[in-house]
């Protein structure tokens, strides 16, 4: 085995690890023993579990903001935005189970290696100059736009939590649902709310 794919292998064992138990649960003896090498090559490729950790979650921010800026920036009707951007986090949560229960863990060295509330931080802002441009369009204050960037891609964010485990109903309707919240308010729900046509990936 190269030494690239032995790092990649590593990377594998750790990610399935900090997946299942956590970052304080997983050990480096454990990462090696799965790995069927010894510790010091663990130590050799990544200096140690804080430095496999950073890698590993650094590797899932990435792919998760790439989603997520993607979805954003496709342009369309804003309505059509909130949908992709709750079907691209609904996707990443479904390809990349492992990855998304590391970013909502809280762990020591998360600060320096980025946080899935930095991250979503992070589209709330973007968010925010979307619906500036949408409450000037109708009439409202365009400063409370930040409130309700939090609040939208906060919804969002708790609900793939939540959708993590339940798994139930299948993610199109979820992302259905949401946005007729988030578009419609409590007082205009509809009772079978459907993603506008063409807003869901081909699988």
């Amino acid at each position: 085995m190269t030494g690239t794919e032995r790092r990649a292998q590593l990377l594998d064992v750790s990610r399935r690890l900090f997946a299942e138990k956590g970052f304080d649960g997983t050990s480096i003896e454990e990462i090696a023993s799965r790995a069927e090498v010894s510790k010091p090559v663990v130590y050799e490729h990544f200096g140690g579990k804080e430095g496999i950790y950073a890698v590993v979650v650094d590797r899932e921010i990435t792919a998760l903001t790439g989603a997520l800026t993607g979805a954003l920036e496709g342009g369309g009707h804003p309505k059509v935005l909130v949908e992709r951007t709750a079907l691209a986090l609904l996707s990443y949560i479904e390809a990349s189970e492992d990855g998304f229960r590391i970013l909502v863990r809280d762990s020591p060295v998360a600060q320096a290696t980025g946080t899935f509330s930095s991250l979503i931080g992070d589209v709330a802002t973007k968010v925010e100059h979307l619906l500036a441009d949408q409450f000037r369009s109708q009439g409202l204050d365009p400063r409370t736009a930040p409130i309700y960037a939090q609040m939208l891609v906060g919804m969002v964010a708790l609900t793939g939590q939540w959708w993590l485990d339940a798994r139930r109903p299948r993610k199109a309707e979820v992302a259905a649902h949401l946005v007729n919240l988030a578009w419609n308010g409590l007082s205009g729900l509809e009772r079978r709310p459907q993603l506008t046509r063409n807003t869901e990936p081909v699988a």
